[in-house]
């Protein structure tokens, strides 16, 4: 194999295949990229056994093949070089070395058999629709962060797209929660995803996906079987296995009869509860809220460390309320309101908390309140 690129192009190609490549590997062809070149493409192809990421790229190919390299390494090596340069690749079957060549830099590095590399087995799926990566963009980005990070309950460690019926109609959603909080955000259904079977995608894969969205205008091709699911541009494809499990009735735990409402500038709430909470104790983070005609006094009571006390203009006109949360939980939902105010519907201090921007109700969140 021979083949040139321009720095910056293998450079991008490396950065999305090598990110989901696990630093540490008892298995050592994990540790590397599979690189193929032939007529004028060169695939770069990474994988963990649970995703792989397969990035296309025009090349000069002077002769076609393949190798693998550890990924890491070359990513690092490619970074480095000048902007515009020109990076030659030659495989040299009787050394079992890949020489990299650009102006003049010179690097060996060692290679393993291409055949060694695990290809994920292709998959029948089940259903396949065309979204814009603005749509899955917000889907999972307003949700993630309300992923589990606790490791026996497994199925909470993902997000759960899936279709759903509204009173508008079928739409896609995707849903997180580690039972503190949730998320859960609905876009129109794009043609051909009405018979979506639902999927929890992992917390890994959607941290990837957010290389694969950057372009808001982009097509994405979305597969999924009951097994995997796999998002494609022109010139990237990312295949994942999905989480073996049932998602919890979500559906259970949004509340339906909650009338007290609060409306707040949600930038200054998050500057606010931020500030306050400084002097709370890292292990709770409790802030309280104090409801009150048009007015909300979040404070913190520390014994450790000391008090805090900020006020606020709100809307308010329901009776006072006092009710405590996770300082944390309450930036990360109010951080996630990024055109209207904030709203919070409550029912008593001992239920779960409703928040949503505005009165759109296609993006929904939940949290629990804690004893203050």
């Amino acid at each position: 194999m021979k083949v040139s690129l321009e720095r910056s192009v293998l450079l991008k190609a490396m950065s999305q295949a090598q990110s989901v490549v696990e630093r540490r590997n008892t298995i050592p062809i994990l540790a590397n990229v599979l690189i193929e070149a032939d007529g004028s493409t060169a695939h770069f192809r990474a994988t963990d056994l649970d995703i792989e990421v397969v990035e296309k790229t025009a090349a000069h190919v002077e002769r076609g093949g393949g190798t693998t390299v550890i990924a890491h390494t070359l990513h690092e090596i490619v970074r480095k070089l000048p902007d515009g340069a020109m990076v030659e690749m030659t495989d040299n079957g009787a050394t079992g070395r890949l020489e990299l060549r650009a102006g003049r830099s010179n690097f060996s590095l060692t290679t393993l058999p291409r055949q060694d590399f695990p290809v994920m087995a292709s998959s029948e799926y089940d259903c396949n629709f065309t979204a814009k990566a603005a749509v899955l963009r917000r889907l999972f980005d307003k949700s993630k962060f309300a992923i589990s990070t606790e490791e026996t309950r497994y199925y909470l460690n993902g997000v759960y797209m899936h279709s759903a019926e509204t009173a508008g109609g079928k739409v896609l959603r995707c849903v997180a929660t580690d039972g503190h909080r949730l998320a859960r955000i609905d876009a129109d259904m794009p043609g051909g995803a009405d018979e979506l079977p639902g999927v929890i995608v992992p917390r890994k894969t959607v941290g990837e996906l957010r290389n694969l969205l950057e372009n808001e205008d982009e097509d994405i091709a979305v597969s999924v079987s009951e097994t995997k699911v796999r998002f494609a541009t022109n010139n990237t494809t990312l295949t994942s296995k999905v989480i073996d499990g049932t998602f919890p009735d979500y559906t259970r735990v949004i509340p339906a009869g909650n009338t007290r409402r609060l409306e707040v500038d949600a930038a200054e709430f998050v500057s606010a509860v931020d500030r306050v909470s400084t002097v709370s104790s890292e292990r709770s983070r409790a802030v309280k809220l104090a409801l009150d005609e048009d007015r909300l006094i979040l404070s913190v009571n520390a014994p450790d460390s000391g008090t805090a006390e900020e006020e606020l203009a709100v809307a308010y006109g329901d009776e006072q309320l006092d009710i405590g949360f996770n300082a944390k939980y309450l930036v990360e939902i109010a951080g996630q309101v990024d055109r209207e105010n904030a709203v919070f519907l409550f029912n008593s201090s001992g239920d779960p908390t409703l928040m949503r921007e505005g009165n759109d109700e296609t993006a929904i969140y939940v949290v629990m309140p804690m004893r203050v």
